[in-house]
């Protein structure tokens, strides 16, 4: 039976994992770096948003596209990944269109609140 369509082997699958998920917190930590920079704060908010993005995906290589948005979009995790998609979104339009500094570093702050509650979401109890 194929996985999702996926004609990937486990193998190859978890490299995949692996460096989509190491690429995610280099990004993470690169843009905290970048944080102290003048006009830091639009590269912090670019990176760490990538990073998360990254590590988002990371999963679907695991799961497979098709059960990762079905598992995001399950009832019980719903709101989770709203509000996390929600928080990725904005603190991109906070850094460029709307040029708000510390909007951004509050979004960036709700972007890590969400990530944590939608990981959360995944372990039994744990909400």
């Amino acid at each position: 039976k194929v996985l999702d369509a996926s004609t990937l082997s486990f193998g190859t699958r978890v490299r995949w994992f692996a460096i989509c998920f190491i690429a995610g917190i280099l990004c993470s930590f690169l843009g905290t770096a970048l944080l102290w920079l003048p006009k830091g704060i639009k590269l912090f908010a670019v990176f760490y948003t990538l990073g998360n993005i990254a590590a988002l995906a990371s999963t679907c290589f695991l799961m497979g596209p098709v059960k990762q948005l079905k598992a995001m979009f399950d009832p019980k995790r719903l709101i989770a990944t709203i509000v996390m998609l929600l928080c990725l979104i904005l603190t991109l339009c906070a850094v460029f269109w709307w040029n708000k500094k510390g909007l951004a570093m509050l979004f960036c702050i709700l972007q890590f609140l969400a990530m944590t509650w939608y990981s959360l979401s995944y372990i039994p109890f744990a909400r």
